[in-house]
């Protein structure tokens, strides 16, 4: 029974580190474009002319 203890507290302490690492990715801003990724590959790449 006391294994059950261990558990649900290395459970909670585990799904705060990962509440603490989402909220500071949102505050530093990896979330910000989540629009211009999704269609990147649809645009065309610009054509690089070399000199002769």
């Amino acid at each position: 029974m006391s294994v059950l203890f261990v558990l649900i507290g290395a459970s909670v302490i585990t799904a705060l580190g990962f509440l603490i690492a989402f909220i500071w990715s949102v505050k530093n801003g990896q979330f910000d474009d989540d629009y211009t990724p999704s269609v990147r590959m649809l645009f065309d790449d610009e054509v690089v002319k070399k000199k002769k």
